[in-house]
């Protein structure tokens, strides 16, 4: 009888088990990003349309070392966080009313089916109108993009709670808020997170947008406010260095705080596949 050969293991090297990582991977791909925009910026060779990168980093470092940068980042980040707070509590009262009774239930698929695909930045005008130039204005428009992408997310999680877990927390004796804490919430917190990422997202964009038409005031006002007065400066290094400071916060946010709350919850939990 003839032997039936082995079949041969393949060692990978250390060095391309490391590159594999995902770390290593995003770090090639920002590598591959930066060299591109580097080189076509010296091909072009105006720096009014397109600066080198280590012009834009440059500009990026001033900006930083004078402080103007660092306080207009913080008082967007005050005012973005203020907004989205305010949205997340304002949806999970009308989720949680949308869970509990029919008129809740209608009153939120009306609303969502109304203002969700109005854009939040179409609404300066009459936040303008209202509350004036001012964080009040921004704080409102934030408040629109949180809150409807917010709700339906958690409310489609609330609807995906199986049958049978719903009728274990009402033979418990579970009802009005101690339900929707207690059994809805938890068993719907991957669709309640996917949520609370995109109303960030949403909230981050149209902060942006709203500083570049007002930005509370030339002192006070934040990123976007950097973007707008460099651009009309003719800094475009700067405009730049403004772009790059919106992406760095929003990879921070997304790689650490969200990152982090996705494994300590879903991932621990096994809601998730890692």
């Amino acid at each position: 009888m003839s032997d039936i050969a082995a079949p041969k293991l393949v060692h990978t090297p250390a060095l391309w088990r490391a590159l594999a990582g995902t770390p290593w991977r995003r770090f090639i791909i920002l590598a591959g990003f930066a060299l591109a925009w580097e080189l076509y910026a010296r091909w072009l060779d105006n720096a009014l349309l397109l600066p080198t990168l280590g012009a834009t980093l440059s500009a990026l470092w001033s900006a930083v070392l004078s402080g103007e940068l660092p306080n207009r980042a913080l008082t967007s980040l005050r005012v973005l966080i203020t907004g989205y707070a305010l949205g997340v509590a304002i949806a999970a009262v009308l989720t949680t009313l949308a869970a509990l009774s029919r008129w809740g239930n209608e009153a939120l698929g009306l609303l969502t089916s109304m203002f969700n695909p109005l854009p939040a930045i179409a609404l300066l005008p009459i936040a303008l109108l209202w509350f004036g130039v001012g964080t009040p204005s921004l704080i409102f428009v934030i408040v629109h993009s949180v809150l409807w992408p917010v709700a339906l997310a958690c409310y489609s999680g609330f609807l995906a709670v199986p049958p049978t877990l719903r009728m274990a927390g009402r033979n418990l004796g579970l009802s009005g808020g101690r339900f929707v804490a207690e059994i809805l919430v938890p068993a719907a917190f991957p669709q309640i997170l996917s949520g609370l990422r995109i109303g960030w997202a949403f909230a981050w964009r149209t902060l942006i947008a709203a500083e570049l038409v007002f930005g509370v005031s030339a002192r006070s006002g934040g990123i976007g406010w950097f973007i707008y007065t460099s651009r009309a400066q003719l800094e475009t290094a700067s405009v730049f260095a403004g772009l790059l400071t919106v992406i760095f916060i929003g990879l921070l946010v997304e790689g650490v705080i969200f990152r982090s709350l996705t494994r300590i919850t879903v991932q621990r939990w096994g809601q998730v596949q890692t």
